[in-house]
């Protein structure tokens, strides 16, 4: 099971439902990993359920009001309410809801890096972080993944990808806070 908030609900959501991983990855920017990686716990609270069918069939405004409901979901509830919104709208218009068949249909590596990179939202570094957790923690991702997802792929606690406890958590901290006090980022 993924271990990346601290709640027992929300990591069970994030292990079980393909959806609220690309979701919580996807609001893992500018706020704390656990609070981003909540996120899709908290809608399911908000929305009654979680699906990307749901989300994309949602009028945008609404769902905004949902991310600004205190407290609100994100630092940028507006941007990520739209980001979140054509998220699930390309889930469902090019995979039929389903989120798994991203990876799963994927031909092979460079297939998936291609498909997460079309995702909206998923920059290169984002793609390669998602890859790195399909292949560290859920054993999901394509042979050769470790090539496409580099450098997230190696040993060292760079990412939301290498965390499998509290105290891997502090790890990746720690790591990224020596990478900025040498003005390096998580990628150098």
């Amino acid at each position: 099971m993924l271990s990346f908030t601290g709640d027992s609900e929300a990591d069970a959501l994030l292990s079980s439902d393909p959806f609220a991983l690309l979701v919580g990855l996807l609001l893992d920017q500018q706020v704390p990993m656990e609070w981003a990686f909540r996120g899709p716990a908290t809608l399911r609270e908000r929305l009654g359920s979680f699906d990307a069918k749901l989300i994309a069939a949602m009028d945008p405004d609404e769902l905004d009001a949902i991310f600004r409901r205190k407290p609100a979901m994100h630092r940028y509830p507006g941007s990520m309410a739209k980001r979140t919104h054509a998220l699930a709208q390309r889930v469902v218009d090019e995979y039929g809801g389903d989120a798994a068949a991203i990876w799963r249909e994927a031909k092979d590596a460079d297939d998936l890096l291609t498909r997460v990179e079309a995702l909206p939202g998923y920059g290169p570094d984002k793609s390669k972080i998602l890859i790195a957790i399909l292949g560290k923690r859920l054993h999901q991702a394509p042979d050769g993944w470790e090539r496409v997802a580099t450098p997230f792929s190696d040993d060292k606690p760079r990412s939301i990808a290498d965390v499998d406890s509290p105290e891997a958590l502090a790890r990746v901290r720690d790591w990224k806070r020596v990478q900025k006090a040498n003005g390096k980022g998580k990628a150098d």
